[in-house]
């Protein structure tokens, strides 16, 4: 008889009652952790049954107009973002509205070339007759919220549009959006991002649907139970009394969206959400450049957390549900230092549960994986069903690299908790964008981040994780199988995909270092 046989057949090994202290205090905060995990994955199932009941209150035209159209700015704050400013001017510019009432705004605080490029590049606009101005800050103060705060000082509009870098507006944006303004309590309309490059590769894939869930879901679920939700910092129009109403842009948060957004709401603004309204732009094409932006998502949204959380639980303004979505709203990202506990512990409590029992090991297991697992399915799967009804059955393809990539986030991600949590400030680090408009469009090595340790501690976890997938095989616990291969995949995949990007970026760099030596001596 083998070892998992005689290990089965024999009494002492069976039933949570027969455990000791030690596997009692490896077992109880370890459960306690994957319950608080499950609770905010069985949220998914209360955004889904809210998106289910509220996704006909969604307005498809303004209830009233205006009379006489209002002044609008456009702002389209700048970082270092050579490559894709001129293809952001065209598209604004094509934006159809009375010139006479219409300002663009370039703030743009680059220390690089794409300040003087960029001047220019207006300047020859502004003598064409286009409604154009260039604004350029040499201290970067409040990065992106002390630009917007800058510009709104000089701006002339009642409404401001703003549109990131690597965003393309469509031609009849403000056809569209401006009339809903005619009510006086909308602060302000938000659209549905896409994006012009989600085939570029399995990663881009991966985040389309990883947004998706929140554009086509979260959005529709609040704003239809008229719950707060968030502006997005892009793809969108804030009307300039809001914005003074509230506060004004404020920088001690990372997520000056958010941060704007739920002060606004206690004002008792109200936002509107237009999914029907696409606004193309780029997804990040490198793992660490998408790694870097959902860092500091996690890190600004769990600033905004500390900051307004007890402000929103003191208000007598807003409902118990209010308060309680807010909560999950803006505190998700704690799940990432969960998870690496989690993880810390997953190897011994493994070893505790082979003598527990399978009846007792299913009692426990099933409600969190439904909680967790199905939640996530159910989620995302809804999500490109309402989107793409003919093409949502790929996403059943791309689950597994999803469910992989939330893993590959949790170191970085839980850094970046931490760091929010004990009060560290950190500079706002821009995402890189290329423009590529097609699969295997190059890639400016200029742009690129250094990633640092991180790929190595990744690839150090997957070593970990798949040290215990072989004790599983070894114990013949192939249920647990599954759940760790996405450890080892996710981990895997960020670690070496980033060291291979890299590796790419330093080859070609060498490699126009020696065209251009090759140059001067000819």
């Amino acid at each position: 008889m083998d070892r998992w046989s005689r290990a089965l057949s024999d009494d002492s090994f069976t039933g949570i009652h027969r455990l000791a202290l030690f596997d009692w205090l490896l077992l109880v905060p370890y459960f306690t952790l994957l319950t608080i995990l499950a609770i905010y994955g069985a949220h998914r199932f209360l955004v889904v049954y809210g998106y289910l009941r509220s996704k006909k209150r969604v307005p498809r035209a303004p209830a009233q107009r205006f009379e006489q159209l209002p002044r609008v700015t456009i702002q389209l704050p700048l970082f270092n973002e050579r490559n894709v400013v001129a293809q952001l001017l065209e598209a604004v510019l094509k934006v159809r509205y009375p010139r006479e009432l219409l300002e663009v705004q370039v703030l743009d605080d680059s220390t690089d070339d794409t300040h003087p490029y960029t001047e220019a590049l207006v300047a020859r606009l502004k003598a064409q007759g286009h409604p154009i101005d260039y604004i350029h800050r040499a201290n970067r103060s409040g990065y992106k919220a002390g630009a917007l705060q800058a510009g709104m000082a000089q701006a002339k509009g009642e409404f401001l549009a703003i549109f990131d870098a690597d965003f393309i507006p469509p031609e009849d944006f403000l056809e569209k959006t401006i009339d809903f303004f005619a009510d006086p309590k909308i602060g302000v309309v938000q659209t549905r991002w896409t994006y012009m490059n989600r085939e570029h590769s399995l990663l881009t894939e991966v985040q389309a649907l990883m947004l998706d869930g929140h554009f086509a879901l979260e959005h529709v679920s609040r704003f239809g139970q008229g719950l707060f939700f968030n502006f997005n910092g892009t793809a969108g129009i804030l009307r300039r009394a809001m914005i003074e109403d509230a506060g004004g842009w404020q920088h001690d948060t990372l997520t000056e969206d958010s941060d704007l957004s739920y002060r606004a709401q206690l004002k008792g603004w109200q936002f509107l959400y237009l999914p029907w309204i696409e606004c193309p732009s780029e997804l990040p094409v490198d793992t660490y450049g998408f790694q870097v932006q959902q860092q500091r998502w996690a890190k600004g949204l769990t600033q905004c957390a500390l900051k307004l959380l007890p402000r929103i639980f003191r208000s007598r303004q807003i409902s118990f549900r209010e308060k309680i979505e807010a909560w999950f709203h803006m505190t998700p990202n704690v799940s990432y230092p969960l998870m690496v506990i989690v993880s810390a512990l997953m190897l011994p409590v493994m070893i505790v549960r082979f003598y527990i029992g399978w009846l007792d090991m299913l009692l426990v297991d099933a409600p969190l994986i439904v909680c967790s697992f199905w939640s996530v399915v159910t989620f995302y799967l809804l999500a490109e069903h309402e989107l793409y009804p003919r093409a949502w059955k790929r996403a059943l393809l791309i689950l597994p690299f999803l469910l992989a990539m939330g893993v590959a986030l949790t170191i970085s991600n839980t850094k970046a908790v931490v760091e929010a949590l004990v009060g560290k400030q950190s500079g706002f680090v821009r995402t890189p964008k290329y423009a590529p408009h097609a699969a295997g469009a190059p890639v400016d090595v200029a742009y690129r981040l250094k990633s640092g340790w991180l790929p190595f501690a990744e690839i150090g976890m997957g070593f970990g994780f798949l040290a215990m997938v072989y004790y599983c095989i070894d114990v013949m616990n192939f249920f647990a199988l599954p759940f760790l291969m996405v450890f080892v995949c996710g981990y895997f995949w960020a670690g070496f995909s980033t060291l291979w990007q890299e590796h790419k970026a330093r080859l070609r760099f060498q490699r126009e270092a020696r065209h251009v030596e090759v140059e001067a001596v000819s």
